[in-house]
């Protein structure tokens, strides 16, 4: 027997079983509160403007649902939106027109970092962050018609696309903690430095993981200065005299200090650990990061901080309902 045949026998209806289908994101709404996106003046009519008929917060879960159910770009959130359970359970008064999704879209880009911010305190505050951050960069495909976009090799799959780069620091249970939206999938130095900076401003891990692209002296010296471990292949590049060590931490702890060793089978047990930062991408991905359909850079990079936004809600919904860490579903 089918999944789908199941269910329908445990309702009294196929109208019955379309709504439970309609409202399966509900849950998503019962353990967060998003009020403080009325904090924001971007949000706030203007002094001889017309009072918005649909609040923020409620169109803020409109898009947290659309995006749950891998519905993305303007016209198919509004139409998505049109469903009366849809709005209904998102806590709008009545479906919503393109325009005023356009606009809250626009809107959105002036605080989509303050608010993915928020969502990552409310993880914090739970007790969802643990004692080791990974830091990594994945590609992002935008649609042909987005001139901003551009053709960039990825090296991991040894093949071009066109498209975006993000930057995303994570840790715990696939969360995403701190990140940026960078041209292509290579982050600069720059980069990597603000993202990291933004990582240590939420809490203070043990360790900090990279791949060798993270072989920067700032960065580790930065990370030490801060307490933390940072562990990231050594990269002989450019030098005619390589070091005989496996991760560039070796010679910074040996240069600043001379009282504290790693032990080696330490430094690689925990290197290992870095494949979470890969399944926290995928799991983002899953939430709308792979693919923008939005033009433009600053929509672009909207739709993927609400990409980001999406899997913290996830994965506090997940905490709250007693599921085990790193579901995908609720």
């Amino acid at each position: 027997m089918s999944s789908t045949t199941a269910t329908l026998q445990d309702v009294d209806s196929v109208d019955d079983f379309l709504n439970v289908a309609a409202t399966e994101t509900v849950p998503l709404f019962e353990h967060l509160e998003f009020e403080f996106l009325l904090e924001y003046d971007v949000f706030a009519p203007a002094s001889r403007g017309r009072t918005r008929v649909h609040k923020p917060p409620d169109l803020f879960r409109g898009f947290l649902h659309c995006y749950y159910e891998d519905v993305y770009g303007t016209r198919p959130v509004t139409r998505e939106l049109q469903h009366s359970l849809v709005w209904y359970y998102c806590g709008l008064d009545k479906p919503p027109s393109r325009d005023t999704i356009d606009r809250f879209l626009t809107d959105l880009e002036h605080v989509i970092d303050d608010v993915f911010d928020r969502l990552v305190e409310q993880a914090a505050a739970r007790g969802l962050l643990d004692s080791t951050y990974s830091i990594d960069s994945t590609h992002i495909e935008a649609i042909q018609h987005n001139d901003a976009a551009s053709w960039n090799y990825d090296p991991t799959a040894e093949e071009y696309y066109y498209g975006f780069g993000c930057t995303i620091v994570s840790t715990g249970a696939k969360i995403p903690i701190a990140a940026e939206f960078t041209q292509t999938k290579q982050a600069d130095q720059e980069t990597a430095m603000h993202v990291t900076r933004d990582a240590l401003a939420v809490d203070t891990p043990v360790w900090m993981l990279g791949d060798s692209a993270y072989d920067i002296l700032d960065w580790h010296d930065h990370l030490l200065a801060a307490g933390v471990v940072p562990i990231a292949p050594y990269n002989p590049r450019n030098t005619d005299d390589p070091k005989d060590i496996e991760y560039r931490v070796e010679d910074r702890i040996k240069e600043h200090s001379e009282d504290v060793r790693l032990k080696q089978s330490i430094l690689d047990e925990t290197y290992n650990n870095r494949t979470g930062v890969e399944r926290t991408n995928d799991a983002v991905k899953d939430c709308g990061l792979g693919h923008v359909r939005a033009r433009g850079r600053v929509h672009a990079r909207t739709e993927v901080f609400l990409a980001l936004c999406v899997r913290i809600v996830v994965v506090i919904t997940n905490y709250e309902r007693g599921n085990k860490p790193g579901c995908e579903k609720l």
